[in-house]
Formats: structure tokens, C-alpha cells, sequence
């Protein structure tokens, strides 16, 4: 066997493979000796058959395997061998007549070609100097948590035969929507709750539904806003014809111990306690949301090597799939296609590169994940997948999506890479200079732009 370097541009390498049809002669000999012992043949004793009659009967299927186990160990050697990593697997390409190998008759000679991982120094993370946000809990933060707790436990009464709704009442109604008179998919609906004032129908439909009585029928005209999710939908004007079966005004809600007490603790300093540790948790997890940003854009600038174009590529086409079935955002409305793949594209290189730095940070820190999470993580996959499909009328039970990632390595590294993540930027966080930095509510609540991360 002769593995010969053909060609090192940049991360592409290629290597030329032979094998001689002698050595495949011999493999394949070798292969059919053990094979002796394990075949009843008609005319011949157990393991007496010759190796000249075997190969007449499976030469062909056994020296395909062994072509195929060829291929497989040489193209990883090759690379193995001088201590390269590919980025992706190894791609071989036969020279010559294939069938021709197969039968004996000829040299295996193919092409091994990958692009390899960048070899690259990772900064010191020591020297890196990070500022943490950090924003206080205020009383005012629990009060007003506390409240929309008590307003989601809100309960309602029918009001009086008769009597007109008011904003803050809740309605139970049915309608069925029109668009150029004809009906459209979620236009329909029956004993649906609405409470007047929420905002969380279409504007103007909660509007017109006030002085509405129970049993009333009303006919609701609106406009769906540009910006509206369906794009079929989006600025069109709308009937619906609604039906008011019930109208119901709130009671009182009192924020005291018996408010606690419907959620399973003693009193309302314990309630408000348990809310200002949730608050605390949140702002928390903002924070680090916040200097993770920071970070990452530390990293990148301070990293600067050739990328592997194939995981670019898979990256960019990921990132634009998504693009393409999302609507744009306001500011991208008026830039071209080429414009917004050229943003994008830089988007892909940014998150290969420093999921390329992470890696090696990680792997020089000797970081991994643990085997009890990774299971759990696995476990809540599975769980969410399978009610995912089952919501969309899939008879799948968790078990079997379990069953599908313990078969694929794969699928399973998928789920390991950002618990990795996470922990590699716990490893840096734990090792920078992190300098606590006081800001305001409204500061820590800004988007972070992680979609960039």
C-alpha cells in the first residue's frame, strides 16, 4: 500500500492511495481461509473446499468489503499519520475501472480529499479583562411581579343578564373570519376567551367587542397590520362575524397570605421571597448573557485564521434557510439579496471561528461534560421531540426517540456541542479579570445580540 500527499493549498490536502492487486489477493485469500471453517458447500467436507472455488463463489462480495474497509482505514490514515484533523470526512474518488479491482484484475488507486482543521494558538484567557452587569432587585421589581402573579390568578363572574362589557371584562365567544370573502386557515374559532384591553387580538377587534352582551352577535372589521406573521394576511382587510356567548367582569383580587397559600406556602413574605429569588435568577442569567457577548467578541477579534470554506458553507446555509423563512427585519428590508448574503456570510465565518477557538480552549483546559448531563439533556430532547410530533398527529414516544439518539453518535454530539460551549465560557469566565459593572433594569433587559453569538 503507497499513500502519496498530492496536493497542500492552504487547509485542502488530497492523497493518492494504491493498493496493488497482489495485496488485494492476499487480503482476500485470507479473508476466505477464515471463512472455510463456517460454509457447507455441496461435494465437500467442512472447511475442505478450496480457496480457488470460494473465490468463485464470494470473491467479488468479500473483496468489495475489503475495498470498502480500505478506503475507510487509509482515509483517515492518511491524515492520522501526519497529524492532521480533518474538518470533515474524508472524501475518495476511484481511478480506473472499479468492477475491474473487484475482480481481481486490477490496482486499487483512488483519491483521498478533505479540508483539515486550522492549527492556531489560542489566547491566553488570563489576560483577558471582562465587565460583568450588574443590576439590583428592587422592591418595586417584586411588587410589580407580584401583581401580574395575582392578575394571571384573576378569576371572573358573569355579569348580569343584560348588561354591556367593559374593558378588563372577559368575553367567551365564536367567530369566523373572512378575507375577501372567502374563510382563511386560524380564522375560525369557538369558545375562545378574550379579555377587553389585552391587546392580544388584532387591533381593533377588542375594540368593537365593548357594550357587547351575552348572546349579542356583532360583525368585527380590521386590518391585518403589515408586519403580521402570515404574509398572506399581512395588511389585509378582515370580517369576522362573532358570536358573544358569555361576558364576565373580574373580581377583586387580594394580594395576602391566602394568594400564597394557592401556591403551596405559608404566607406573602414567603411568596415574595420565592419572586425575588426568580427575579434575581433571571437578571442574573442576563448578565452572563451580556458578558458571554462581550467575550465572544474579544475572542474573535484577537483570532485571525484560515477557515475551513466547507463548515463556512454548511454554516452560511443553515443561517440563510432561516432568513429566507423568517421576514425581514425592518432594517434589512431595503438591502439586496447579495448585500444581506454578504452580511450573513460574515455571520457563518464569526461562528465557525470561534467555535474553533472554543474547541481548542477547551480541549488544551482538558474540559468536558458530564456524562449525567449529557444524558439528561439527551432525555429532554427526546421528551420535546416526541411531543412535538405527537402534536402534530405522530404516534412517537420518547422512548423511540431515545432509542434513535443511543443508535447515532451523531445526532448525540449535536446535543453535546453547546453544553461544551457553555462550560468552556464558565472555564474562561472563572480565569479573566471580571470587573462587576452596576447598571440599570432597562440596561440589563437590552438585547445582548446573541443571534451573533
Amino acid at each position: 500500500m503507497e499513500v502519496i500527499e498530492k496536493s497542500a493549498e492552504g487547509l485542502d490536502r488530497r492523497f493518492t492511495v494504491k493498493v496493488s492487486a497482489a495485496e488485494l489477493d492476499e487480503r482476500l485469500v485470507k479473508r476466505l481461509e477464515s471463512l472455510k471453517g463456517r460454509v457447507h458447500l455441496k461435494g465437500f467436507r467442512k472447511g475442505k473446499a478450496p480457496i480457488s472455488f470460494l473465490k468463485k463463489l464470494y470473491g467479488k462480495g468479500v473483496m468489495g468489503e475489503i475495498v470498502q474497509e480500505i478506503v475507510n482505514e487509509t482515509a483517515q490514515k492518511a491524515f492520522a499519520d501526519r497529524d492532521l484533523q480533518p474538518a470533515s470526512e474524508p472524501h475518495p474518488h476511484f481511478h480506473g475501472d472499479l468492477d475491474a479491482v473487484i475482480e481481481g484484475k486490477a490496482d486499487l488507486e483512488y483519491e483521498v480529499h478533505a479540508e483539515i482543521l486550522p492549527t492556531f494558538e489560542p489566547m491566553d484567557v488570563s489576560t483577558l479583562k471582562l465587565k460583568r452587569p450588574v443590576a439590583e432587585v428592587a422592591e418595586g421589581d417584586v411588587e410589580e411581579a407580584l401583581k401580574d402573579l395575582a392578575e394571571r390568578q384573576r378569576n371572573y363572574a358573569p355579569r348580569g343578564e343584560g348588561e354591556a362589557a367593559q374593558e378588563g371584562d372577559l368575553l367567551v365567544i365564536d367567530y369566523a373570519g373572512r378575507v375577501g370573502g372567502e374563510p382563511f386557515d386560524g380564522g375560525q374559532g369557538e369558545e375562545q376567551e378574550i379579555v377587553l384591553g389585552s391587546g392580544r387580538f388584532i387591533p381593533g377587534f377588542e375594540e368593537q367587542l365593548a357594550g357587547a352582551r351575552a348572546g349579542e352577535e356583532k360583525t368585527v372589521k380590521v386590518t391585518f397590520p403589515e408586519d403580521y406573521g402570515s404574509e398572506t394576511l399581512a395588511g389585509k382587510e378582515a370580517e369576522f362575524n362573532v358570536k358573544v356567548r358569555e361576558v364576565k367582569a373580574p373580581e377583586e383580587v387580594k394580594i395576602d397570605d391566602d394568594l400564597a397559600k394557592n401556591f403551596g406556602l405559608d404566607n406573602l413574605d414567603e411568596l415574595k421571597a420565592r419572586l425575588r429569588e426568580r427575579i434575581e435568577a433571571e437578571y442574573k442569567d442576563l448578565s452572563r448573557a451580556h458578558m458571554k457577548r462581550a467575550l465572544l467578541d474579544k475572542l474573535d477579534a484577537a483570532h485571525d485564521f484560515d477557515l475551513p470554506a466547507g463548515m463556512v458553507n454548511a454554516e452560511f446555509e443553515q443561517i440563510w434557510r432561516q432568513v429566507e423563512n423568517a421576514e425581514r427585519d425592518e432594517e434589512d428590508k431595503d438591502k439586496s439579496e447579495e448585500e444581506l448574503k454578504a452580511e450573513y456570510r460574515k455571520i457563518a465565518e464569526r461562528r465557525v471561528r470561534l467555535g474553533l477557538v472554543l474547541a481548542e480552549i477547551g480541549k488544551r483546559a482538558g474540559v468536558q461534560v458530564p456524562s449525567d448531563q449529557l444524558q439528561r439533556a439527551v432525555q429532554e430532547q427526546a421528551l420535546r421531540e416526541a411531543r412535538f410530533m405527537q402534536m402534530a398527529g405522530r404516534d412517537v414516544t420518547p422512548q423511540q426517540i431515545l432509542q434513535f439518539y443511543q443508535q447515532n453518535p451523531q445526532a448525540i454530539a449535536q446535543i453535546r456541542a453547546p453544553l461544551f460551549e457553555e462550560r468552556v465560557v464558565d472555564y474562561i469566565f472563572e480565569r479573566a479579570a471580571v470587573e462587576d459593572k452596576k447598571v440599570s433594569k432597562e440596561e440589563l433587559m437590552k438585547d445582548p445580540e446573541g443571534d451573533l453569538d
